[in-house]
């Protein structure tokens, strides 16, 4: 479950997304264009982190950027910071690539490997919880639907436009540019839709052995 605050950010996500795609070397898209096409969230088990992947468009071209939320800074993930802003609500937070993120890879393994959901949405109004409707929506086929193993999670690495982060002896792999076309791989595939688009389209796999 994760708890949306009505809440005013300075700067919003948007804003630092726009500032750190053109850093990226999978990115070829023109900022000035980008808008948010959908999301979804994973839990944190401890309820510390917000896990939140975005779905952005650019042109033709969509690309998928998960972040995490912190109330300080991650130690020796400095390379990872997109950046700080103010939550009206929470104070000052350090927003991070997913991908370098123990928690969202902990988060993405739980889905892949033990076919855990997203999280379900609500929004904390005054107290009292409304659930939210959800803008992207995510499916796992292959999972086998039993509890993770405790695995060490390395350092990600990018190739092209797919990051994979290595899991003990298997591998999480994130698509940075989504085919539009459907097409799938791997031996356990999270795919997405999102309003606008019903087809499913890859968005992480465990890359086949």
């Amino acid at each position: 479950m994760a708890i949306i605050y009505d809440a005013v950010l300075k700067p919003t996500k948007l804003d630092l997304l726009t500032h750190w795609l053109p850093s990226q070397s999978w990115f070829d898209g023109d900022p000035a264009e980008l808008e948010l096409v959908g999301s979804f969230r994973f839990d944190d088990s401890n309820g510390e982190v917000g896990v939140e992947t975005h779905l952005v468009r650019a042109g033709t071209k969509i690309f998928q950027a998960p972040l995490t939320y912190r109330g300080a800074p991650l130690e020796d993930a400095g390379e990872w910071l997109i950046g700080t802003m103010e939550h009206s609500v929470l104070g000052q937070r350090w927003v991070y690539d997913a991908c370098g993120d123990p928690v969202y890879a902990a988060a993405l393994a739980g889905t892949l490997l033990a076919g855990r959901p997203q999280a379900t949405q609500y929004l904390d109004n005054d107290g009292k919880l409304e659930e939210l409707p959800t803008s992207a929506r995510i499916d796992v086929s292959g999972a086998p639907g039993n509890d993770m193993p405790e695995r060490n999670i390395a350092e990600p690495t990018t190739a092209g436009d797919v990051t994979t982060i290595k899991t003990g002896a298997e591998g999480l792999a994130i698509n940075r540019v989504l085919d539009l076309s459907g097409k799938t791989t791997g031996t356990r595939i999270m795919t997405g839709t999102w309003d606008g688009n019903s087809t499913p389209v890859q968005l992480a796999w465990v890359p086949k052995a």
